[in-house]
């Protein structure tokens, strides 16, 4: 559903951009000023009027659906065996309620992974290496393993970009998390925008930074989950 909704707002920009309708730059999107902006809008012709609308109409349609599947998600979060995780989860930065449960519901008991280097090569985002004889070259990440929880990871990977502070959002995210926790993601949030400025300054991609973050944070994640969460019970049957 979300990849739904990131393209009917791709398709409904392009259909904007292509006869020359600009949003004012620095200002942000889907707001209500933005919603009030694309209800205002008079085309040139009456079928490019209708087409904006089908654009606007599919945009809103597949948002409803994420929200209303995310308010299930919310509902069953409770009774799932790994609430406990995604309530720790959600004291680092970047990380919601949504991208946790996605993040343990694609990877499962983390801490059956014995060191953050295997969580690592679990989500693809070690590099990859090439060896002839004596001479090793490392090429870009394996992109191996669990592809969704990657992407989520490199989501999030991306707020690191501004400086580390505790927040008023952030402190309520953590509400619920232990102090053990709390002090490994202020941990995170301080070397991750660091190491983002870091990254940045030295002329790396801004695309290859938040990978490189994201392969930092999942070594967070690990702890927290192995600190925080026992091992499941084994199912019986």
């Amino acid at each position: 559903m979300k990849a739904q909704e990131r393209k009917a707002l791709q398709q409904l920009n392009a259909f904007l951009l292509r006869y020359g309708h600009h949003w004012p730059r620095g200002k942000s999107r889907w707001t209500s000023a933005h919603e009030n902006w694309l209800a205002g809008l008079k085309m040139e012709h009456p079928w490019q009027q209708v087409l904006l609308q089908e654009y606007i109409d599919a945009e809103r349609a597949a948002g409803e659906r994420v929200g209303q599947l995310s308010d299930h998600l919310m509902r069953a979060l409770p009774e799932w065996s790994l609430a406990p995780a995604v309530d720790s989860l959600t004291a680092l930065r970047g990380v919601d309620k949504l991208a946790a449960i996605v993040l343990l519901a694609e990877l499962g008991d983390i801490s059956r992974l014995e060191s953050p280097r295997e969580l690592m090569a679990f989500l693809g985002l070690v590099p990859s290496e090439h060896s002839s004889g004596p001479r090793r070259r490392q090429g870009g990440i394996t992109l191996t393993g669990n592809g969704h929880a990657r992407r989520m990871l490199v989501e999030s990977a991306c707020s690191y970009r501004f400086p580390a502070r505790q927040s008023k959002h952030l402190k309520g995210k953590a509400r619920h998390a232990s102090a053990a926790t709390k002090k490994i993601a202020w941990k995170a949030q301080t070397r991750l925008c660091g190491r983002y400025r870091t990254l940045t300054r030295a002329g790396k991609n801004t695309k290859v930074v938040c990978v490189a973050i994201a392969r930092e944070l999942a070594g967070f994640i690990w702890d927290i989950v192995r600190r925080e969460m026992p091992r499941l019970a084994p199912q019986q049957g």
